[in-house]
C-alpha cells in the first residue's frame, strides 16, 4: 500500500491539467471579487494570496488540489486585478475578510458542502478574520502560511494548521513568536509546523520545502 506521501508525490508528477475558469461574484459591502476556479466536487477550497502575489500565483497548488478532488477558488483581493471594493486603494487595511467570505458563499451556492481556506501572509490574516466573524461551520478548516488571524485566535471557529519557517522575518523581527502566540490561543483541533529556512508564506513553494508544504496542506484538508 502506498503511503500518503507517495500519493502526494504521484499527484505532483501525474496530475491532469484542470481547466481554469474565470468567475466573478459580489461581496457584502458592494465590491466584486475576480477569481479562478479549478476542479469539481463537494469539497471547496479558497486560496487567499499574500500582498506580493495574486490569484495566478496559486495555479500549481490549485491544480494539485483539484487533482485530489477539491473544487478550488483562487481569488484576487480587492485592489488586485479586476477585484474592487471599499478600501481597495490600500488593501492591507481594507476589509479583506469580506472577500474571503464572498468566495466561501460562492462555493457553497455552487455545490460545495464544506469549504476550507488556505491563506498566505495578508491572505491568512483575512482568512482567520473571516472565520472569527462568520457563523460556526461556515469555514471548516484553515491553513495559515506565515500568518495568523489579525483578530484574537481564541475566537477562531475552524480547525487550523499553521505553517511557518523558523527564520521568517520582517522589519519588526521574526514572525514565529507572534504566530506561535496566536497558535497557542487557537481552539483545538490545531497544528503548528515549523520549517527550516526563512521563506515567507507563498515563497515556501519556491524552495525545497515546497513539496512538503503541499503534502501537509493536502493531509490536513483531507482529514476526516
Amino acid at each position: 500500500m502506498r503511503t500518503f506521501s507517495a500519493v502526494i508525490v504521484a499527484l505532483f508528477l501525474s496530475a491532469p491539467s484542470y481547466a481554469q475558469k474565470a468567475v466573478v461574484f459580489p461581496t457584502s459591502d458592494g465590491g466584486v471579487v475576480s477569481a479562478d476556479s479549478y476542479g469539481t466536487g463537494e469539497r471547496g477550497v479558497v486560496l487567499a494570496h499574500g500582498g506580493r502575489f495574486n490569484k495566478g500565483s496559486w495555479e500549481k497548488q490549485a491544480q494539485t488540489l483539484a487533482a485530489a478532488g477539491f473544487r478550488v477558488l483562487a481569488i484576487d483581493f480587492r485592489g488586485y486585478g479586476q477585484s474592487r471594493g471599499p478600501g481597495d486603494s490600500a488593501p492591507m487595511s481594507a476589509p479583506l475578510h469580506l472577500d474571503v467570505l464572498a468566495a466561501v458563499r460562492y462555493l457553497r451556492k455552487t455545490g460545495a458542502k464544506t469549504v476550507a481556506v488556505v491563506g498566505a501572509s495578508m491572505g491568512g490574516g483575512a482568512a482567520g478574520d473571516a472565520s472569527i466573524l462568520s457563523e460556526p461551520g461556515t469555514i471548516g478548516r484553515l491553513v495559515f502560511l506565515g500568518s495568523a488571524p489579525n483578530d484574537p485566535a481564541e475566537k477562531l471557529k475552524a480547525a487550523s494548521l499553521f505553517i511557518v519557517a523558523r527564520n521568517d522575518a520582517n522589519a519588526d523581527g521574526l514572525r514565529l513568536p507572534g504566530i506561535r502566540a496566536q497558535y497557542e490561543k487557537a481552539p483545538q483541533p490545531k497544528e503548528l509546523i515549523i520549517l527550516d529556512g526563512s521563506a515567507h508564506a507563498q515563497f515556501l513553494f519556491q524552495t525545497d520545502q515546497g513539496e512538503k508544504v503541499m503534502r501537509e496542506i493536502l493531509r490536513f484538508l483531507s482529514a476526516k
